[in-house]
């Protein structure tokens, strides 16, 4: 997993929490890293897991609700990384449709050695959208606060029905634009 979802992760804890947390996350777990990243260098998804899962301990916020907020906090950091991902797009659902089209052919040109979740959308009508998320990682949970962070970019509202297997690696998102 790229590190930048790390170092993202940790930046958030800073500054919802504190840093005395996330050091505490670092400190009180055994990382292969040692809590040290870089946002090019590749680290173990099991990492990421143990920090969200002592946080969720110490902050007592369920795991889900952590995952998903980070999912929110990080499409704000991607608006401010990759300003050009979101040019010309005016609504979540334009900017859904562009991820696995066009965002993460750019990311795979960046990163030859990166491994991407699947994003496939399809329209059901002008304010309906189903997703299908597939990942080898246990973040469908995530994908979820992205998509709740595009909406709240593109200042809509938009109901989200989500079913999401056991294993957090395949959901199924059904979205309807309300009002």
């Amino acid at each position: 997993m790229k590190g930048i979802i790390f170092t993202e992760f940790l930046e958030m804890v800073e500054s919802t929490f504190s840093p005395a947390v996330a050091d505490q996350i670092i400190e009180q777990n055994e990382l292969d890293s040692n809590g040290i990243y870089t946002s090019v260098g590749n680290y173990n998804k099991q990492e990421l897991l143990k920090l969200v899962t002592l946080l969720s301990n110490i902050v007592d916020i369920p795991v889900d609700v952590l995952v998903k907020e980070y999912g929110k906090y990080l499409l704000t950091r991607f608006l401010v990384y990759y300003p050009q991902f979101f040019e010309n797009l005016t609504t979540t659902f334009d900017f859904l449709d562009t991820i696995d089209r066009h965002v993460h052919v750019e990311v795979e040109k960046l990163y030859t050695d990166v491994e991407l979740p699947s994003f496939q959308t399809k329209r059901l009508s002008d304010t309906q959208m189903q997703m299908v998320y597939h990942s080898s990682n246990p973040f469908a949970v995530l994908a979820e606060g992205l998509i709740e962070g595009a909406a709240e970019h593109f200042k809509e509202n938009i109901s989200i029905r989500s079913d999401i297997s056991d294993d957090h690696q395949v959901a199924t998102f059904n979205l309807t634009l309300v009002g």
